[in-house]
């Protein structure tokens, strides 16, 4: 369209414009759609304010929570009370003028209105209330107004052919519709399908974990093919697409892939199981919180989480503290003064280290050594047992270490204040 077309459009746009002002049908419509929605403003009011469901926000009791929705709708009123007394503003138009297209055109605004205040009102989830405020209403607008087959027929003019293949702006934007319902219902789905799973207790807790892991692929395979099916494509296309996609993983992808597979390994292998404490080679540790298909997550006892490549988990060496048994063994090492009784000092300190929350007696109670001998310092150490990792082992560690400064102190046996550099023993 030129500038030279937009003139006889604008002719066309005022002529109209001033034959409705000199029509008295068309003031007649202005009047009937202000009366109806006075009315229904009117009416919504007085019903707020006069029922008690409407008027008062429900209290605990039976039947509380058809009570919040009956209050709830109280903001609908005006909006249903407005598509009702403009319905019959339509029946008197057509009575009484003869024509009714202004008042037909507001009653369409009117269940607009209803639409956007039911999403509002009803809808709490953010996105769902994003996808239905700039999808669902606009669809719905088209429709009321008679311009919905217009709009599918120009977004479906608007395409490209690739050989045998069409895609169209109208089939793109059905794709994105319905691909983000789907896989919004596929993750509702898999949430609640893990849920399910991993509370059967028959089960060991691998097995609970590749099941739900394969229920999720199959949920978000389901919805993948349900979408290319709702798109129109041909299924047998998909040999071609198979075929890329494993060059692909032969080359770019083959880290995920293997990342993958060993995610899976580690669930029937069962080297490993949630809630295990993992001492990685680059000295992260934490607690195993899931097995993802890509990652595992490790918890720190500081809040981090670190996600390690399931890989590294496979072809790496790492200390699983809890694999079969949750008794582990700590060393705490001090410097004590050469003419100090050593003795005296092992047998203080292995007490002190004895009463630490977290330190157990069994399989055998605390017990202080000499390590190595210095010029005039000695270094000591004690070591204990701990069962389970309830506590961060540094924890416990400086827990100990706080203890055997204060028995000593409390026995009046002083600790060097510059120790003598001692070589660190061998692992």
């Amino acid at each position: 369209m030129t500038v030279d077309d937009l003139w006889p459009l604008a002719d066309r746009v005022a002529a109209t414009g001033l034959e409705w002002a000199k029509s008295p049908q068309f003031y007649a419509q202005i009047a009937a759609v202000a009366i109806a929605i006075a009315v229904a403003s009117f009416v919504a009011r007085e019903l707020r304010q006069r029922l008690g469901f409407f008027r008062l926000e429900p209290a605990p009791g039976p039947l509380l929570k058809i009570r919040q929705i009956v209050y709830a709708s109280r903001d609908l009123l005006f909006a249903l009370l407005s598509v009702l007394t403009l319905a019959l503003s339509v029946q008197v138009a057509d009575t009484a003028v003869g024509t009714s297209w202004l008042v037909r055109f507001a009653q369409s605004f009117a269940v607009v209105a209803v639409l956007y205040t039911a999403i509002k009102r009803y809808v709490p989830n953010p996105l769902v209330r994003a996808a239905a405020t700039y999808i669902a209403i606009p669809v719905a607008a088209l429709k009321v107004f008679g311009l919905l087959d217009q709009a599918v027929a120009w977004l479906d003019a608007l395409s490209f052919e690739a050989g045998n293949v069409r895609i169209s702006l109208y089939a793109l934007v059905k794709a994105a519709i319905f691909g983000s319902l789907l896989f919004w219902l596929g993750r509702i789905s898999t949430d609640a399908g893990q849920t399910a799973i991993r509370k059967q207790d028959a089960l060991e807790p691998p097995t609970r974990e590749l099941f739900a892991k394969l229920f999720q692929i199959a949920v978000f395979t389901g919805a993948f093919f349900l979408l290319l099916q709702l798109m129109g494509l041909d299924l047998t296309a998909l040999a071609v697409f198979g075929g890329a996609l494993g060059v692909g993983i032969g080359f770019g992808l083959q880290q995920i892939a293997s990342n993958f597979v060993s995610g899976i390994i580690i669930l029937l292998e069962r080297s490993l199981k949630l809630g295990d404490y993992i001492e990685l080679d680059d000295g992260k540790a934490g607690i195993l919180k899931e097995v993802n298909m890509r990652s595992s997550t490790l918890t720190t006892f500081d809040g981090r989480e670190f996600m390690v490549p399931n890989e590294k988990l496979i072809t790496t060496t790492f200390s699983n503290w809890t694999k079969t048994d949750p008794l582990q063994k700590h060393e705490v090492t001090f410097h004590i003064a050469n003419d100090a009784d050593f003795e005296r000092v092992a047998s203080i300190v292995a007490v002190a280290a004895g009463v630490v929350p977290g330190v157990s007696t069994f399989p055998e109670a605390p017990s202080a050594e000499i390590k190595q001998l210095g010029a005039s310092t000695t270094l000591m150490s004690v070591s204990f047992w701990v069962e389970g990792v309830g506590e961060d082992p540094e924890s416990i560690r400086a827990a100990v270490r706080m203890r055997i400064w204060k028995a000593l102190r409390d026995t009046g046996i002083a600790l060097p204040r510059e120790p003598l550099a001692v070589h660190s023993l061998p692992s």
